[in-house]
């Protein structure tokens, strides 16, 4: 999030923070910084009524932030979901067999 984002832009980038399978990185206005995954998010009228929840990396409680206590936001982990959408699996299963590969199971592969 630019240190001058608009009230639209921020929005946006929480969604798209919220979407986001890996860990985040908040820095609120009084410089607290909170790594973690983002689990929820709640939009209100204004920025002040919206708030944004996650699982910090270094704690077990969950944290609650209103979004007009943001800074910064950065993308710090990695989306742990990358590459293993249905649209890949079915890729690769198609290569498989192209190649003349003989039983292709229908198995998950393993989650990070």
């Amino acid at each position: 999030v630019p240190s001058l984002a608009t009230d639209e832009e921020l929005r946006v980038a929480l969604e798209t923070a919220f979407d986001y399978r890996g860990d985040v990185t908040i820095t609120t206005k009084d410089c607290t910084v909170i790594d973690g995954y983002i689990f929820d998010r709640r939009a209100g009228k204004t920025l002040a009524d919206s708030r944004v929840r996650l699982f910090p990396r270094d704690q077990d409680q969950k944290v609650t932030l209103r979004f007009d206590e943001i800074a910064k936001l950065a993308f710090s982990g990695r989306d742990t979901a990358a590459g293993k959408s249905w649209e890949s699996w079915l890729k690769k299963y198609r290569d498989k067999k192209a190649a003349g590969e003989k039983n292709i199971g229908i198995e998950p592969e393993k989650l990070d």
